[in-house]
């Protein structure tokens, strides 16, 4: 992971932005410590101060104090990282229903007639939408899903530093583990299926990358089960192809499509809810989700979905904004609707 944040550092340096914040904030950080300094020299030559200044002086403090805060956050700003959509320039590409996301496609999942495709075939990192593929070769293993799996450090994301409920020591099933990482993208819960899956972490990732073959998914790598890794990467192509296999296993069905859970953690029940808030919507008929973001992801969302009379198979990688994904679905949605019988075709 050293040569991403290498690489994302580089062109911070490059575009100057990075070396002129930390010059500003030290800038700032040496007028606010010249008073303290001169406050110290005060005290050791044993100096009073009239009483007016004093006054002063306390008046001035206040600013002071917020100048410093300043400071410490303008040295500790670290600009957003661009994602890999935004280094290659496909965010750039037009399109006719302006859709926000680098890459889209809308398949029929019966025909695979394509009735939308943006970018269709970049390799893009896909965030937790590994979750699908960490599910779907658990429950091709065939493990109890009531046997009890405790969280352990080793289950504690030091790729990106996420936090979670689910502190070490927790006691979940197999099968309560595999619904928190579907419907709540819960990256301890993935992280422990690998490490629990037969022969290990290693093994559940070779399992992954060896079903990704399986399918067709050329384009298609895995480095760990959760999706916190950049290295995870893969196509739109390639996703549509899991996403009708995962779509035939009515355990994933069921559980990515759930609205919410209440699990035991520790001494309390704790309420974990859907990632995709188009799941309790009237309006749309999901029969399978997933959800994902990382910096260098964007937001990602991958569906299988009835509309317009149809079973359709949705994707969008490296959506621009935090509720992006959900309105390229809309307007896609709005689109078919709008087409009769869904006919119309864009490729983009």
């Amino acid at each position: 992971m050293r040569w991403l944040a290498s690489m994302m550092v580089a062109m911070a340096l490059a575009s100057g932005d990075v070396g002129v914040g930390l010059q500003q904030a030290q800038a700032k950080a040496q007028q606010v410590k010249k008073p303290a300094a001169q406050k110290s020299s005060a005290k050791a030559t044993g100096a009073k101060a009239p009483k007016r200044a004093q006054v002063r002086k306390s008046k001035a403090a206040p600013r002071a104090t917020v100048r410093a805060r300043s400071a410490v956050k303008a040295r500790s700003f670290v600009p957003a990282r661009p994602s890999f959509g935004q280094l290659y320039g496909l965010q750039q590409t037009d399109d006719p229903l302006d859709l926000k996301s680098s890459v889209a496609l809308v398949m029929d999942q019966d025909t695979e007639e394509v009735l939308l495709a943006k970018n269709d075939n970049a390799v893009l990192p896909i965030a937790s939408i590994t979750k699908l593929m960490t599910a779907l070769v658990v429950s091709e293993a065939r493990q109890p899903m009531d046997e009890l799996i405790t969280i352990t450090q080793d289950d504690v994301d030091t790729e990106k530093g996420t936090r979670s409920r689910l502190k070490v020591g927790t006691q979940l099933t197999r099968g309560e583990l595999m619904h928190l990482a579907l419907m709540s993208s819960e990256n301890r819960a993935a992280h422990a299926l690998g490490r629990a899956y037969p022969g290990g972490l290693k093994a559940a990732v070779q399992a992954m990358n060896a079903k990704a073959q399986l399918l067709g998914m050329t384009g298609t790598s895995y480095v760990e089960p959760t999706g916190l890794s950049p290295g995870n990467q893969s196509s739109a192509h390639d996703l549509a192809r899991l996403v009708k296999t995962a779509y035939d296993v009515p355990l994933i069905r069921d559980l990515s499509t759930s609205t919410g859970a209440v699990v035991r953690v520790g001494r309390r029940d704790a309420q974990f809810g859907t990632t995709n808030g188009l799941v309790k919507s009237p309006i749309w008929d999901i029969g399978l989700q997933k959800t994902g973001y990382i910096s260098e992801a964007g937001q990602c969302l991958v569906m299988q979905a009835q509309l317009a009379g149809r079973r359709l198979v949705m994707v969008f990688l490296d959506s621009a904004g935090k509720y992006s994904r959900i309105g390229d679905a809309e307007r896609v949605r709005r689109w078919l609707q709008g087409a009769g019988n869904a006919d119309q075709r864009a490729t983009l």
